[in-house]
C-alpha cells in the first residue's frame, strides 16, 4: 500500500506545531522554575527555622551557665565576708573573681556593695577595672536589691564595651548586703554567626538589636529588607528573640537553574520530535527511530538509578544527622534540669559543711578524747554524705553510654529521690515509696532511666508549687515481662488541650519550660524497649504518669 505523502500536508497544521512548541518553550520553564522555587522556599525555610533553634538553644546555654555562676558566687562566704567589712577588701577577692571569670568565659565579675560601689573585680589589675566605681543608677543593681535578680543590656561606662550584665543579690541574715555582677560580651558569637551567609540578630523587648553578625546594628530598630526569608526564635528566661534571615538568591538560581534546564528539554524535546516525526514518515526509519527511543529509555533509567542513590545517601546522612541531634537534645535537656536543682544541692551541701566546720573546732578546742572521737565520726558521716551528693551529680550530668542492661530500680528511684530532695523538703511535700525487693532490676541504661524519673518529680513539684497539702505517690506493678511505675500528685492536673499534645515537642504550659522532658523521656522509654504515657484524669488528684521497663530477667 502506498504511504500517504505528508510533505503536502495543509500549512495550517504546520502552523498549530510551531505555535504549541512556542507555548511549551514560554510556559513549561515557567511553571518548572515557580515549582522549583518554591520547593526551594520550603527547604530553605526549615533549614532556617532549625538553625535559628539551634543558636537560640546555643545562647540559652551560654545565659544559663553565666546566671549559675552569679548564684554561686552569691552564697560564697569569702565574697559575703567582704560586704559584712569582718575582712578587707583586698586582691584576694578580685584575683578570686578573675580567675573564675576565667574559667566560666566571661568577660567581667564584681562585686558591689549596698552603696552601689564596686568593692571586687575581676579587672582589678587592668587600667580599665570597675573598682570605685559607682554603679548605683544601673537597672540591674536596682532590680537586684529589689527583687533578687536584674538583667541589663548596655555601653560600659568604664569600658565603652557592650555586653549584658547579670546580676544576683547577696544576702545576710535575709537581708540584701550587695550584689554580684557578670558581664558577657558576645564579641566571639557574633564573629561566628558573621561567618555564615545567614544575618542573625537578637531582638531586646522594645525590638532594639542587642547582638548582630553586623555589629552596626547594635541598639537600633532592625530594619526592614527585602530578598530574605525571616525566622525567629524566642530564648527561654528572657524577653528576647532571635532572628535569623536567610537569603532568597540560592533558590533564586536554583529556580532560574531549572527553568533554563526546562527550556532547553522542551526545546530539544521539539527537536527530536520534529526529526522523530520525520522519520516516522519514511518507513525505512522506522526500525532506527526504535532503536534511538529504547537507548534514550535506558539513559533515563540510568539517570534515574543515580539520582535514587544519591537520595538514599543524603537520607542516611540526614538520619545520622537526627540520631545525633537527639542526643544532644537529651544532654540538653538533662543539664536544664541539673541547673534546677543546683540552688537545692548548694544547700544540701552547706549544711554538713558547716556541721563539719563547727565539730570539727569543738574537738580541736573543747571535747575531751571520747568525745572528740564521736565529732569525727560525725564527721566522717558528713562527708560521705556530700561524696554521695556530688556522686549522683557526676552520675546524672553524665552523657549516657547508651548500653542497655539490668539496672537495680530501688537503686534508681533513690537516686532521683535524692537529686530532688530539697525541693520536696521546701514545699514540705509528703512522698509515698513503696518498699521495693532490692533485686527488681529492668532493662534499661541508669543515668537516663534517672533522667526520666528527675524530669517526672521534678514536673510534679512544678505542677504543685504553692498548693497547701502536696503529696507525691510512687506506685509499682510488677509482672513476669515489664515493670510500671505510676507517678501521680496533688496538683491541678493537664488541660484537656494540653493532654492531646503532651508529648509533642516544644509544647508546654511553664513559662519557663523548653516543652522538651517528656518528649525526651518518652524517646528514652521507648529506646528501652517500654513506654511512657499519661493517664486518665482520677477524681481528688492531679496528673499522673505511668512508666514502663522490661523487667531484666
Amino acid at each position: 500500500m502506498q504511504q500517504p505523502d505528508d510533505s503536502h500536508q495543509p500549512l495550517h497544521r504546520k502552523g498549530l506545531w510551531v505555535a504549541l512548541l512556542v507555548v511549551s518553550l514560554v510556559a513549561v520553564p515557567l511553571i518548572v522554575g515557580r515549582i522549583t522555587y518554591d520547593a526551594s522556599l520550603t527547604r530553605l525555610n526549615d533549614a532556617a527555622m532549625a538553625s535559628a533553634q539551634t543558636r537560640a538553644l546555643a545562647l540559652d546555654s551560654i545565659l544559663d551557665r553565666q546566671r549559675a555562676v552569679a548564684v554561686v558566687l552569691s552564697v560564697d562566704q569569702q565574697v559575703i565576708a567582704t560586704l559584712r567589712d569582718v575582712t578587707p577588701a583586698d586582691d584576694a577577692v578580685s584575683a578570686k573573681l578573675d580567675l573564675l571569670r576565667e574559667e566560666t568565659q566571661s568577660s567581667v565579675v564584681y562585686l558591689i556593695n549596698a552603696q552601689g560601689r564596686a568593692v571586687a573585680a575581676s579587672n582589678w589589675d587592668q587600667p580599665t577595672s570597675f573598682l570605685g566605681y559607682d554603679y548605683a543608677f544601673r537597672d540591674y543593681f536596682r532590680q537586684a536589691m529589689q527583687y533578687g535578680t536584674g538583667q541589663e543590656y548596655a555601653l560600659g561606662t568604664v569600658s565603652r564595651r557592650p555586653g549584658l550584665y547579670l546580676a544576683h543579690d547577696i544576702r545576710d541574715n535575709g537581708r540584701p548586703i550587695g550584689v554580684i555582677v557578670v558581664k558577657i560580651e558576645f564579641d566571639t558569637l557574633e564573629s561566628a554567626w558573621a561567618r555564615d551567609p545567614d544575618h542573625t540578630h537578637v531582638l531586646d523587648a522594645e525590638g532594639t538589636v542587642v547582638i548582630s553578625s553586623t555589629p552596626t546594628l547594635r541598639f537600633k530598630p532592625l530594619p526592614q529588607q527585602s530578598g530574605f526569608l525571616t525566622t525567629k526564635a524566642a530564648l527561654r528566661r528572657s524577653d528576647w528573640t532571635l532572628v535569623v534571615r536567610t537569603p532568597h538568591s540560592g533558590a533564586q538560581r536554583l529556580a532560574g537553574l531549572a527553568a533554563g534546564t526546562a527550556f532547553l528539554v522542551v526545546l530539544l524535546g521539539g527537536i527530536a520530535t520534529a526529526l522523530v516525526t520525520a522519520r516516522l514518515r519514511r518507513a525505512a526509519r522506522i526500525a532506527r527511530a526504535q532503536a534511538a527511543y529504547r537507548d534514550d529509555l535506558e539513559r533515563a533509567v540510568a539517570a534515574r538509578t543515580r539520582d535514587l542513590s544519591d537520595e538514599m545517601r543524603e537520607r542516611q546522612t540526614a538520619e545520622q544527622r537526627l540520631i545525633r541531634l537527639q542526643s544532644d537534645l537529651v544532654q540538653a535537656n538533662k543539664l536544664a534540669t541539673l541547673g534546677q536543682i543546683t540552688a537545692g544541692v548548694a544547700h544540701e551541701l552547706n549544711q554538713p559543711l558547716a556541721t563539719i566546720r563547727l565539730l570539727a573546732e569543738n574537738g580541736t578546742h573543747l571535747l575531751p578524747p571520747q568525745p572528740a572521737r564521736d565529732n569525727l565520726s560525725r564527721i566522717v558521716a558528713m562527708t560521705d554524705r556530700i561524696a554521695t551528693i556530688t556522686q549522683r551529680l557526676r552520675s546524672f550530668s553524665r552523657k549516657a553510654t547508651g548500653a542497655v542492661q539490668a539496672v537495680p530500680l530501688d537503686q534508681s528511684i533513690q537516686a532521683s529521690l535524692m537529686l530532688t530532695a530539697s525541693r520536696r523538703r521546701a514545699s514540705a511535700m509528703r512522698f509515698n515509696l513503696p518498699r521495693l525487693p532490692p533485686n527488681l532490676c529492668v532493662r534499661a541504661e541508669s543515668v537516663r532511666l534517672e533522667q526520666i524519673l528527675v524530669n517526672l518529680l521534678t514536673n510534679a513539684h512544678d505542677a504543685q508549687e504553692g498548693h497547701p497539702d502536696p503529696w507525691i505517690r510512687l506506685r509499682v506493678d510488677q509482672t513476669a515481662q515489664d515493670v510500671t511505675l505510676t507517678i501521680t500528685d496533688n496538683g491541678p492536673g493537664i488541660a484537656p488541650d494540653m493532654a492531646t499534645q503532651i508529648f509533642t515537642p516544644f509544647a508546654t504550659d511553664k513559662p519557663q519550660g523548653m516543652g522538651l522532658g517528656l518528649v525526651i523521656s518518652r524517646d528514652i522509654a521507648r529506646d528501652f524497649g517500654g513506654e511512657l504515657d499519661l493517664l486518665p484524669p482520677e477524681p481528688n488528684q492531679g496528673a499522673s504518669f505511668r512508666l514502663t521497663i522490661p523487667r531484666a530477667l
